[in-house]
């Protein structure tokens, strides 16, 4: 016997079905990105020292992996339990925010070893993200709480999507991309006033890092303050893990090519311990 469904129930299931497929090719791409990488991920996880940067950098890199994991349970497994729906978007959403607050860590460090590591800068660094992290954790799962969570009417689509769509799921976005562009013109004041005092190669790089992030992090932002207010079902939230897994490729990429470039400057010496006196700032979130 044959069933009609109704136009929203095809959106619907199209919906899911396309949310599924995106989140098939991004954990492609993110699997590809570590194969391509492998060789030089252990050789720095082996060879640089154990540092409060490091462990920030194995966070970076890996809580990613189950962040992809536990969509991709939410997407392809069936599920008619909108209770268990809720408990993984929110499990989701925690290890979004903490690979977005890691991948951050790593540019504020660097924003202040520009500064010289000013105390001032970094006491703001510090306010401004426990207030922004704050306020999205409070705007996350507020809204993800009282939220309607359904599945497809028709058989053989999996996963849930919220049929209450909330706008204030733009808000967390919309403060990130503050901090980005407000980041970036620091960078930019910075670069501006001692680009001709030091103009060593691995200063250029950091800033040339720097900027290519910011802008990235802050266009990434953007687009997904208009996804959240425009789209519907599970296309409004497609872009969100996107933007987290970009900025925790940069992130890594970038501070592994900072390392190379110090242990190439360095040469024989690079494997040998440095005295904290004797680097600059800079250097020290290499070691």
């Amino acid at each position: 016997m044959e069933t009609n469904y109704s136009t929203d129930d095809v959106v619907a299931a199209m919906s899911l079905q396309f949310f599924a497929y995106i989140y098939v090719s991004i954990t492609t791409f993110w699997t590809y990105d570590y194969a391509c990488s492998f060789h030089e991920e252990w050789r720095f996880l082996l060879v640089s020292h154990w540092t409060k940067v490091k462990g920030l950098y194995i966070v970076t890199r890996y809580v990613p992996f189950l962040l992809l994991a536990t969509n991709l349970y939410l997407s392809l497994i069936p599920n008619e339990n909108p209770d268990k729906c809720r408990i993984l978007d929110n499990i989701c959403s925690g290890f979004g925010i903490v690979s977005a607050v890691c991948s951050e860590g790593f540019f504020v460090l660097r924003l202040c070893a520009l500064w010289n590591n000013n105390r001032i800068l970094l006491a703001a660094m510090v306010v401004t993200i426990l207030s922004f992290v704050g306020a999205s954790i409070g705007i996350t799962f507020a809204t993800t709480a009282p939220a309607v969570y359904a599945t497809s009417a028709i058989p053989g689509i999996t996963g849930c999507y919220q049929s209450s769509t909330s706008f204030r799921l733009f808000m967390p976005f919309l403060l990130l991309s503050m901090f980005e562009l407000g980041l970036m013109i620091l960078t930019l004041i910075r670069a501006i006033q001692s680009w001709r005092i030091n103009p060593s190669h691995l200063y250029v790089v950091l800033v040339k890092h720097n900027i290519f992030y910011y802008t990235c992090g802050f266009l990434l932002s953007v687009v997904n303050i208009f996804t959240s207010l425009l789209l519907h079902y599970s296309y409004h939230a497609i872009l969100h893990d996107f933007q987290f897994i970009i900025l925790a490729i940069l992130a890594t990429r970038m501070h592994r090519q900072l390392w190379q470039m110090k242990l190439q400057t360095q040469g024989s010496d690079a494997f040998m311990p440095i005295p904290m006196s004797d680097v600059s700032p800079t250097e020290n979130l290499l070691q």
